[in-house]
């Protein structure tokens, strides 16, 4: 199985924004100048967005060597969830002299006013992952987050042979684009007669309590056979591959990290659909560097596509990954033939 739609989604990427370039005009500005991207994800301990940083920091380096510009990432992230927190970063971006912000929005409702009013005083910014749809945001790199909860019911129906009883783990429930994956999961089971989702379940954003979560939803509803995790994030710990049985439990999940792939090994997640997490920084770093700095046109949403990784490609995506910076990905996986 190729792994070619995460090539793709940043080349498709990088295409329409060198396309957009073609009658733009030069670079602009003192070669000699610094530029600041205030970057604010969800959570500093949320490894996806650890990696999107690695992403930026790389990008950050490339423009710097390419351009002559110093190119810098701030990283303003909170440990936790917390829009409010967020909407207080971002109002410190703009009084501090960052060049543009970078945003992945925990809840749109507590940022969307600090947004509107960072853009006022002339700081661009970008959202990725997790939109603010209705502001004066310039441009959102990430997916059709419909799509992929369709994509993960789909899977896990497949697994489960149509029927049984489902639950849906669903991260922060004020966070817009996890309320489309649990919309996208919950339209697709409507389709078989024979699946019943017994409910969403929401929960901080960290991988302790998400298994926890998990572990509590299990002896709770014992009848539950398939989990479609719309983020991966109980996978980051390996709790679950003791105390859940493959034979019994089939996951289907978001994100295919190097912490999650045993979870592929033994069977239990027989699919995840990665998101090229490190794309989040280094796609959305150069596009903002196209519009602020170079003062070129970018595509209003830059697609990213899912990756389905699964043991007939689980060597290459592990290649992936160690090619992006992953310092942490298990050998034997790296050494599995294509």
């Amino acid at each position: 199985m190729s792994l070619l739609p995460a090539a793709r989604s940043a080349t498709v990427a990088l295409t329409l924004l060198a396309t957009a370039a073609c009658g733009g005009g030069g670079s602009g500005g003192d070669a000699a100048k610094t530029f600041t991207i205030a970057m604010i994800a969800k959570s500093s301990t949320n490894p996806v967005f650890l990696s999107g940083r690695q992403g930026a920091e790389a990008a950050a380096a490339e423009l710097t060597k390419e351009t002559g510009v110093t190119v810098k990432i701030d990283w303003l992230t909170p440990p936790n969830e917390d829009g409010s927190v967020q909407a207080q970063r971002i109002a410190e971006a703009a009084n501090s002299g960052a060049n543009a912000i970078l945003l992945s929005s925990s809840d749109a409702g507590k940022v969307r006013g600090a947004v509107n009013e960072a853009v006022d005083r002339g700081v661009p910014v970008m959202t990725f992952d997790s939109d603010v749809p209705d502001s004066k945001r310039f441009s959102f790199y990430g997916g059709d987050d419909v799509k992929m909860g369709v994509q993960v019911m789909e899977e896990l129906a497949a697994q489960m042979g149509g029927k049984g009883k489902v639950a849906i783990f669903a991260g922060n429930q004020n966070a817009l684009n996890l309320q489309a994956r649990v919309r996208g999961v919950r339209e697709t089971a409507a389709k078989y007669p024979d699946i019943t989702i017994v409910d969403a379940f929401y929960h901080s954003e960290t991988p302790q309590d998400a298994a926890a979560e998990v572990l509590r939803v299990k002896n709770a509803y014992p009848e539950v056979t398939g989990y479609a995790m719309i983020g991966g994030w109980a996978l980051f710990t390996r709790t679950l591959l003791t105390d859940l049985d493959p034979k019994k439990v089939k996951i289907v999940s978001i994100d295919g990290l190097p912490a999650q792939l045993p979870y592929i090994d033994a069977g239990l997640a027989p699919v995840l659909f990665a998101q090229p997490t490190y794309n989040w920084g280094y796609v959305s770093v150069k596009t903002i560097f196209d519009k602020v700095y170079r003062k070129q046109e970018v595509p209003a949403h830059v697609q990213m596509d899912l990756v389905k990784v699964s043991k007939e490609n689980l060597g290459e995506w592990a290649r992936q990954l160690k090619t992006w910076g992953f310092t942490d990905v298990d050998p034997k996986y790296l050494e599995l033939p294509k």
